[in-house]
C-alpha cells in the first residue's frame, strides 16, 4: 500500500517520492523484534541491559549494557535471508564511526571516567522459527575520522 508522500529536490525540481508504509513498518517490526530477541539473549549471557535504543543528534546505539565490569556497546544486525551475506559483516566503517561518537558522548554524558568499554555486535539470521544468534565480542575498536 503506497500512502504517504515526501517531496525531494532534484537539479532544482520538487519531485514527489512515494513510500511504502506498509514496507518500512514491516522492516522497523522486524528490526525491533530483533533488537528485543538480541537484549533476551545478551541477558541470557550474563549481560546487564542500562539501555535499549540510545538516541542523540549524532546517531543511536541499538544496546548499551554491562558484562561484568566492562561498558559495551552493542550493535544489533539481522537478516530474514542470507541472500545479502551473514549480518555481522554489515557495520561498515561509517557506521563503525557513528557507533563510536555516539559512544564517546554516552560516556561524557554519564560522566564515567576509566571505564572499561567494548563494541559489541549481536547477528541474527532468521530461520523461520529458530534464529541463530551470535554475540561478537569486540567486534570493532573505537573508530573516528
Amino acid at each position: 500500500m503506497l500512502s504517504n508522500s515526501q517531496t525531494h529536490f532534484q537539479g532544482g525540481q520538487r519531485i514527489p517520492v512515494i513510500l511504502d508504509t506498509n514496507m518500512l513498518n514491516r522492516r522497523q517490526n522486524f528490526g525491533k523484534k530483533s533488537e528485543s530477541i538480541a537484549a533476551k539473549h545478551l541477558k541470557k549471557n550474563g549481560y546487564k541491559i542500562l539501555e535499549q535504543n540510545y538516541r542523540t543528534k549524532l546517531g543511536e546505539i541499538d544496546i548499551i549494557a554491562k558484562d561484568k565490569d566492562t561498558l559495551v556497546f552493542v550493535e544489533v544486525k539481522a537478516r530474514s535471508s542470507n541472500r545479502f551475506g551473514n549480518p555481522k559483516w554489515a557495520v561498515t566503517l561509517k557506521k563503525q564511526i557513528k557507533i563510536s561518537m555516539v559512544a564517546l558522548l554516552y560516556i561524557k554524558s554519564t560522566k564515567q571516567r576509566n571505564v572499561k568499554a567494548r563494541f559489541d555486535v549481536v547477528a541474527i539470521s532468521s530461520a523461520k522459527d529458530k534464529p541463530s544468534i551470535e554475540i561478537i565480542k569486540n567486534a570493532f575498536e573505537l573508530a573516528y575520522k
